[in-house]
């Protein structure tokens, strides 16, 4: 699998960067950002991100093998299953499909928290 591991593109990163939010949200929204956009790319139309731990476990794989390091792999595969599931949660909480969610329902969800 060779997927694309910096998917947010320069608008994008410019549009949070113009939010008039603290700097430490701003930070928080761009990881959620790139978060989102990673399991976007894994996953299928058809299914939750929440079905995609397994592709997510690979890919998770994937990346460490390139670092040689297998604890890393361990570490950012749990904190992208937490991600998915907060950012599925909140979707469901506003009625939207994870793969739906924007920069503004990213931001609500960080000033919520």
């Amino acid at each position: 699998m060779n997927f694309i591991t910096n998917n947010l593109n320069c608008k994008m990163i410019q549009s949070i960067d113009q939010l008039n939010i603290p700097i430490m949200q701003k930070h928080h929204v761009r990881i959620l950002a790139h978060c989102l956009e990673l399991l976007r790319s894994i996953s299928d139309d058809h299914i939750s991100l929440l079905e995609t731990e397994d592709l997510l476990k690979e890919w998770c794989n994937n990346q460490s093998r390139r670092l040689n390091d297998q604890n890393f792999s361990d570490l950012l595969y749990e904190q992208l299953v937490l991600t998915a599931k907060k950012l599925n949660n909140f979707a469901q909480k506003i009625g939207k499909k994870v793969n739906d969610l924007d920069i503004n329902d990213l931001v609500y969800l960080v000033q919520e928290s």
